[in-house]
């Protein structure tokens, strides 16, 4: 009798080996799924404004001659209106339905793709194509150290929030300097944070993958689904950053 136990327990270990992960993988796997999707609706929103004048000129202002003089109103309101709906998510994450949730991930996505046409306009396509790619290589070499990496990224986790903090800072002082040499320095500090805070995000999104197996059926399937869109928000919001950063520095203009 004893022999049996003592068999039972010294296989326990590998058979527990061979049966975990797959609710980790699954929840990773949804994560990057909702994040491609929303590339994929931002991509044709800014590619469908940008080649739809009619569309265009609801959010351009145009001077008494018919040449471009800033944003309307509307524009305006296409360009801030997305960081409004990601201060929603996360504010009212534990208070929304998960449809809810979506409905409003898929929006911020619309009006981010949205407020993106602007970049089709001022740079060219080449210069664009080459940044979206480069960044999509920088952000897929950090997401897959972040990944396998054992090194413990949470200790970064705030200086990489003070850096964010840092850059908003500075580019609400940039607006009213109006400085392209500020602008420029600036952009190289931005890909910098972003690219380490996606290694440090998809760490993070594989520990909280882990942490919903380890609790199994005290986490609701509802707030798995909610975490996911929420961890898709965080890598959009790495990847589009790294994009727009490198666009500043290498982009060439129309």
């Amino acid at each position: 009798m004893d022999n049996n136990n003592n068999y039972n327990w010294a296989h326990k270990p590998e058979y527990v080996q061979q049966q975990t992960g797959v609710v980790a993988k699954r929840f990773f796997a949804n994560v990057f799924l909702w994040m491609f999707v929303a590339l994929g609706v931002s991509t044709l929103a800014a590619v469908f404004m940008a080649n739809t004048p009619a569309a265009m000129d609801y959010l351009i202002k145009y001077d008494a001659a018919g040449n471009r003089a800033g944003m309307s109103i509307l524009g305006y309101v296409a360009m801030f209106s997305p960081l409004a709906l990601v201060l929603l998510m996360s504010a009212g994450l534990s208070r929304l339905s998960y449809p809810a949730l979506l409905g409003i991930f898929v929006a911020y996505s619309v009006l981010t793709g949205i407020s993106l046409s602007f970049i089709l306009l001022t740079y060219t396509a080449g210069s664009v194509v080459a940044c979206f790619a480069s960044a999509a290589g920088i952000f897929g070499i950090m997401a897959v150290l972040g990944y396998t990496t054992e090194t413990d990224l949470s200790k970064f986790g705030p200086i990489l929030m003070v850096g964010v903090i840092g850059l908003v800072i500075a580019s609400v002082i940039n607006m009213f300097l109006g400085s392209s040499t500020f602008d420029y320095i600036m952009s190289f500090f931005g890909v910098a944070i972003f690219t380490a805070l996606t290694a440090y995000d998809v760490q993070k999104l594989k520990r909280i993958g882990e942490g919903i197996e380890e609790n199994g059926d005290q986490v609701a399937v509802a707030d798995t689904k909610k975490l996911a869109i929420m961890g898709a928000l965080s890598l959009y919001l790495d990847f589009i950053n790294i994009f727009l950063f490198l666009l500043r520095i290498f982009g060439s203009r129309k």
